[in-house]
């Protein structure tokens, strides 16, 4: 495009003398798609961006401004700082705001958000009962930020707000009452490893593109299998395992409920995990070990799909991750000539819709069946959820009349064009028929 431009460019400098405005604004039209070649990360797929990240690291394919893995040099920086604030005191302010489903992840850094996820297991008494050290407490928290990747969505921040949501929900439905501590150290610890070692591409991909993960766990939920697999690398090192005070009995308890809460979060069991919790509620037993276990897999997967229960400018800016994620997703499976998952598809996804049908389809009967046992929670994350709905489904509708004002619009430019260009060609008609007629009677008046 820039050749040729060049060409018309030079062409034009020699017949006119100077060249036009048009030109100028071409050159800057195209100076303005390059720049987008290089800088969208929806289309550096063509390979004409430009490589910003640092390092040996691989980058990912298109969240290419940093590299996936966190470099040594931002980890370092990070723990420095964190082993700086862990020992400041966190005010009463914060602990309780911390126990709310409103709290607003957006303003802290990653440093703090580890400040405050070792503040959660000092106020639910674990470094007492399980005799937690401090340091290794600290040491679990840094290798687990370390393994969750800069991707727009599944990353340390996306870890802090599923573990936040679950420690709100233990106060909030009072589990300190009706379960064992160690239920409660299961739950909190699964959501903080819920997600290690994200990609960006969900289970589908894996599949399909015949991933590692895929071929080493025989198609069966590859990414769930795999952040338990990190997570207890993470708990095999003694300096980093918070579980090392534990009896053998306790451990074997422990690691067996975080795999079955974890695996819980893949969405193909989604229904089969939803209608065994209804099957239990009109009986559910709190000394029962069945429902216990039913009920812990609903609160991880109520935890790690509640950003709609927050307020809207906290949830809004985590759609736009997930989307972002989402199209990735999808513009990799069209390269690589894959199936295309459709609620990925950039082309036919709208933020309006891809929400509207996932509220009502989905949150709404898990949040729903999970408050028929707490009716608490109504007011606490089904009524912002509702009101979630309402907003998507307005400005869904809101799409749909800009969408139907276009196309008439258009039919209406058309339709003019098409009487001009009729006009037009009439008028052609009408003067040459008047020129063969002039030329007729000159031709008479000759003779």
């Amino acid at each position: 495009m820039e050749k040729r431009l060049q060409g018309l460019e030079k062409k034009i400098l020699i017949e006119a003398g100077e060249t036009p405005a048009v030109v100028y604004e071409m050159k800057k039209q195209v100076d303005s798609f390059r720049e987008k070649l290089e800088s969208v990360e929806h289309l550096s797929w063509l390979g004409l961006f430009k490589d910003l990240s640092e390092g040996a690291h691989k980058p990912s394919p298109f969240y290419h401004k940093r590299t996936l893995r966190k470099t040594r040099e931002e980890c370092d920086h990070v723990r420095e700082k964190f082993l700086q604030m862990s020992s400041l005191e966190v005010s009463e302010e914060v602990r309780q705001y911390l126990k709310t489903p409103t709290f607003d992840n957006w303003q802290w850094e990653d440093a703090e958000i580890m400040v405050l996820l070792q503040v959660m297991y000092t106020d639910l008494d674990f470094i007492a009962t399980f005799r937690i050290e401090t340091e290794v407490l600290q040491q679990f928290l840094f290798e687990v930020y370390r393994r969750y990747n800069n991707i727009p969505f599944h990353n340390f921040k996306h870890c802090f707000c599923v573990t936040q949501m679950m420690y709100g929900l233990i106060w909030l439905i009072d589990l300190r009452n009706k379960m064992d501590a160690i239920d409660l150290l299961i739950m909190l610890t699964s959501a903080v490893c819920h997600d290690l070692d994200h990609t960006g591409y969900n289970n589908a991909y894996q599949i399909n593109a015949r991933t590692e993960l895929a071929l080493r766990y025989n198609d069966i939920s590859p990414l769930e299998n795999h952040h338990c697999a990190v997570a207890f690398e993470i708990l095999e090192k003694t300096e980093s395992n918070i579980f090392r005070n534990l009896s053998m009995d306790q451990y074997k308890r422990i690691r067996e409920g975080i795999i079955k809460c974890i695996l819980a979060t893949d969405m193909t069991r989604h229904n089969d995990i939803l209608n065994k919790f209804k099957s239990i509620l009109s009986d559910f037993d709190f000394t029962n070990k069945d429902h216990k276990e039913v009920l812990m897999m609903i609160l991880i997967k109520v935890s790690d799909i509640s950003n709609e229960a927050r307020p809207m400018e906290v949830a809004e800016p985590w759609l736009d991750c997930l989307l972002q994620e989402f199209y990735n997703q999808s513009d990799m499976e069209k390269l690589e000539g894959l199936p295309v998952t459709p609620f990925m598809d950039r082309d036919k996804v709208t933020k309006p819709s891809s929400q509207t049908g996932f509220i009502r389809f989905v949150l709404l009967p898990l949040f729903i069946e999970l408050a028929n046992l707490f009716p608490c929670l109504e007011q606490h994350i089904i009524d912002p959820v509702r009101k979630a709905l309402d907003y998507y489904t307005e400005m869904e509708k809101a799409l749909e009349r800009e969408k139907q004002n276009w196309a008439q619009s258009e039919n209406t430019a058309k339709s003019k064009d098409n009487v001009e260009g009729h006009t037009e060609s009439g008028l052609d008609a009408a003067s040459k028929l008047h020129a063969q007629n002039t030329t007729v009677v000159e031709e008479t008046v000759k003779k």
